[in-house]
């Protein structure tokens, strides 16, 4: 048996019938849902993080394999082991082109949210971002995610070119994960710079989908923040 099935078994004993079911409701994996025919295990978040610690010696085509499982439990200790394999360091270009290889394995918000900032936004923090603008112009859900989420690497540096350009693109995507998220993102740069949160809100926030904005103003001072969902400034 091969290193990602020995800890497949390990997960499958930590597993619990009742917290898979809530996960399963929790993560929408019905019919026609964003997360539709997703499988878990039960295990929560912290036992996750405390085993990656333990396994992130194992090899790269382990954590690669890991990452392909059926198991959404698995997929995200996979990722977590990669976060901290790529905070290691030496072996960054790898495990940042194994992530990108590897999107359709990302596929629920936790397994973006927790990862992607630590290996894109990293990684291409002083190189070229094109790579971004090129996820937020996917089809595919969970890669437009990325694109705004890894941005938060550069929020945690004061720098939010970057992701007001791409909360620019994403202004009318169709889908709430992503309003959710572009308005989570417009929230962290209010923190530390109001006026670019703003600057960027001003001319567009009527037209913005109500969820972004709720997200974006959310630390607003309360007549300020009615006064962008009532449309009167």
């Amino acid at each position: 048996m091969t290193a990602a099935g020995k800890i497949t078994q390990q997960l499958r004993a930590l597993g619990s019938a009742e917290a898979a079911g809530h996960a399963r409701r929790f993560f929408k994996t019905g019919p026609g849902q964003y997360g539709e025919g997703d499988l878990f295990i039960g295990i929560r978040v912290p036992v996750l993080r405390k085993l990656a610690k333990k396994l992130a010696g194992i090899s790269r085509d382990d954590a690669g394999e890991l990452l392909q499982s059926p198991f959404h439990e698995a997929r995200l200790l996979a990722l977590l082991i990669m976060t901290l394999q790529y905070k290691q360091g030496g072996h960054e270009a790898a495990i940042y082109r194994a992530y990108l290889r590897n999107t359709h394995k990302i596929n629920n918000w936790d397994l973006v949210d927790v990862t992607a900032e630590h290996i894109i936004g990293a990684h291409l923090f002083e190189r070229d971002r094109k790579p971004l603008y090129r996820l937020a112009k996917s089809k595919n859900l969970w890669e437009r995610r990325i694109a705004i989420l890894s941005t938060f690497y550069f929020i945690r540096r004061n720098q939010f070119d970057d992701t007001l350009a791409i909360a620019g693109l994403l202004l009318n995507d169709r889908e709430d994960l992503i309003h959710k998220a572009v308005g989570w993102m417009l929230r962290e740069t209010g923190k530390r710079d109001l006026q670019a949160e703003e600057t960027f809100l001003l001319p567009r926030y009527k037209k913005m989908p109500r969820t972004m904005l709720r997200y974006a103003i959310e630390r607003f001072p309360e007549a300020r923040r009615k006064a962008y969902l009532n449309g009167t400034l």
